[in-house]
């Protein structure tokens, strides 16, 4: 994998699509996530393509590709929903977009992605990740550049907001 870090940071184009490959599925699952909309989530894992592309020199040597371009997607997804645009559409795109790999009660589902609209970004981005994407703590930290304790600290108040806002109380 050294070998091809090394060629992904000198400008290889081949190395670079090799390198983001295993992690494009992952990316547009957080997206959808973060967008509920899979056609902006496809739109914002290109424009993070494009953007990790063109920031190459600011991947730390050693440091693995995956989180560093899971964190720019985070970022995309973001920026994409403070836009505009997005707001004059509205929070949650269209009905079906429902979370990846999840079934269930459709009224349930539309309670549960509008609770997570409401949520603020950092509490969905760690919710997203660790739930739908099924990243351990450790990995989830690394994407939102915190330590794995202050990542648990974030996902447990996330899942209490969460929890809240559907008001549900503690089990």
């Amino acid at each position: 994998m050294a070998a091809r870090c090394v060629d992904v940071r000198e400008r290889d184009v081949e190395a670079f699509e090799a390198a983001l490959a295993p992690v494009i599925d992952k990316a547009h699952r957080l997206a959808t996530a973060m967008l509920h909309d899979p056609a902006a989530a496809e739109d914002a894992v290109q424009e993070a393509s494009i953007k990790a592309w063109r920031k190459l020199d600011h991947l730390h040597e050693g440091a693995e590709l995956g989180p560093w371009f899971l964190g720019i997607v985070a970022n995309e997804c973001r920026t994409t929903l403070r836009s505009r645009w997005r707001r004059s559409v509205g929070p949650l795109g269209s009905d079906d977009a429902v979370a990846p790999g999840r079934t269930g009660d459709v009224e349930r589902s539309r309670d549960m992605l509008d609770a997570l609209a409401a949520l603020r970004h950092k509490d969905r981005l760690v919710i997203a990740l660790h739930y739908w994407l099924d990243m351990p703590v450790e990995e989830v930290a690394a994407v939102v550049g915190a330590s794995p304790a202050a990542t648990k600290a974030r996902l447990y108040r996330a899942v209490e907001r969460l929890r809240a806002r559907l008001g549900e109380g503690r089990p």
